[in-house]
């Protein structure tokens, strides 16, 4: 039997189950690599919450190939190039990626290897429809998430795979040690932050069952409800490709007869792959306004609120608990999200790349697509954009999507002694009432940093300017 030797690259798809690129090593011997890389843009480094995560991932990977991994660090094409000529390697596989950078990035990797004589085996592996082909019939990119998701899910859906088998593992007997890569930070926060995950393909697939199990039965609702335990936590799993949105897609479906709850859930995933489907025909997108009206709208620099909300001090409790379940879990509940971002972007008129830059820097599931059209959508200059005259109020939000308080207390514990009735705007609560929870505005918790009335005046002026100079 001739021998042939197959580089697997692992890049966003760190699981053996479901991998396509992977599936071209079945019965040959692997060479399963991951490389760190040092020349990249500073806008597209991952932040320090996916560096934990990342290590932590590339631990369980390295698991599951019984220690054989081969770790990484510096120019992709060098190191690909020399590993080709030192392992005899006949095919180098990976998944597509989307992301403007590897786009670029890969077609030279590409055109490098086969001027080698090297066979290059690119599937697509990370999203259920290829964006190069989820196009309307013109062959235009799609801006409108109903009519994209209306045409995607009649177009086919691959089977998911096993894992293959191989004749040999092969290691890199000079690769990096995983601390060497240098993932993890020196403080014990990214330590904390791990204790609410379990990175990995295992852990990945126990989310799905716990979430099949136990969230999807009142998940059309209960996803808005950030003390509830309905949202699936999927995303840093399908960010890092512990598990494919095809694994998702058909455990749902085949979990029992699908109901209005299913269904809700496969349009979340849709919109992951709307997010990926704008990135792909609109890489502008990571730092320019998708609608060019709004290069003309009057943000405003203040320092000293964007510092307050980075770190969950605004002195509104919702927002403050979304601020600081990010900081301490590296994740904020959807809903949430919605909120902090209305409220940056609307009520401090802050600009929406100050957002989308501290969620890159402090997530675990920071992806560029979802994070940038997120923040667009929000902001009102994105594609299918949230309408500029939606300002979440803070305060009935709150009221509204946690009703017992119970979010608000666990990450803003400094009032959890006040009334339910004056939880959410606790500056209105009498003094002695105030005194007797331990609670001193302006000391033990933040007087608001901006008026939401006035704010709220000030945002609608601001975007009705928009209107004038159109």
């Amino acid at each position: 039997m001739i021998r042939k030797t197959v580089l697997h690259w692992f890049r966003q798809d760190l699981r053996l189950k479901d991998n396509p690129a992977l599936m071209a090593a079945e019965g040959q011997c692997l060479l399963p690599v991951f490389i760190q890389e040092e020349e990249m843009p500073d806008l597209y480094r991952p932040g320090s919450a996916s560096n934990v995560w990342l290590h932590h991932s590339l631990q369980s990977l390295n698991q599951s190939l019984q220690g054989n991994m081969s770790l990484y660090k510096g120019n992709l094409l060098t190191i690909l190039q020399s590993l080709v000529e030192q392992f005899d390697i006949d095919t180098v596989t990976w998944n597509a990626c989307y992301d403007p950078w590897r786009q670029e990035q890969d077609k030279i990797i590409q055109e490098a290897l086969e001027g080698r004589g090297v066979t290059v085996h690119v599937p697509e592996g990370s999203t259920l429809w290829d964006p190069r082909r989820a196009v309307k019939g013109d062959g235009s990119p799609y801006k409108v998430f109903t009519p994209f998701y209306k045409n995607a899910v009649q177009t086919h859906i691959r089977q998911s795979l096993e894992a293959p088998r191989f004749q040999e593992i092969l290691q890199d007997s000079s690769a990096l040690s995983l601390d060497e890569l240098g993932l993890l930070p020196e403080k014990r926060w990214g330590a904390r932050m791990m204790e609410a995950w379990d990175p990995g393909e295992a852990g990945a697939q126990a989310a799905l069952e716990h979430f099949l199990s136990k969230g999807l039965d009142g998940y059309k609702e209960g996803r808005n409800y950030p003390a509830k335990r309905h949202a699936s936590r999927l995303s840093p799993h399908l960010h890092f490709g512990e598990i494919s949105p095809n694994q998702a897609w058909q455990a749902a479906l085949q979990h029992r007869e699908p109901d209005e709850n299913t269904y809700c859930f496969l349009s979340e995933i849709g919109w992951r792959e709307f997010s990926h489907s704008l990135l792909y025909h609109f890489p502008e997108m990571v730092t320019e306004n998708l609608q060019k009206k709004f290069d003309a709208f009057p943000w405003v620099t203040d320092k000293k609120a964007l510092d307050a909300w980075k770190q969950g001090q605004t002195g509104y409790p919702i927002v403050d608990a979304g601020m600081r379940e990010l900081w301490q879990t590296g994740y904020m509940h959807n809903r949430v999200r919605m909120i902090v971002g209305s409220f940056l972007v609307k009520n401090l008129l802050i600009h929406w790349q100050e957002g989308a830059q501290w969620f890159w820097d402090c997530l675990v599931d920071a992806d560029m697509a979802n994070n940038t059209a997120s923040w667009q959508w929000i902001a009102g200059c994105g594609a299918d954009a949230a309408p500029y005259f939606r300002i979440f109020n803070p305060v009935t939000q709150g009221q509204k999507f946690d009703p017992e308080g119970t979010y608000i207390k666990k990450y803003v514990p400094e009032l959890a002694d006040l009334p339910l009735k004056y939880l959410y705007a606790p500056w209105e609560a009498p003094h002695l009432l105030l005194r007797g929870a331990g609670v001193i505005i302006g000391e033990t918790y933040p007087s608001p940093v901006v008026d939401l009335k006035l704010s709220r005046a000030r945002a609608l002026d601001a975007f009705h300017t928009l209107k004038a100079n159109a």
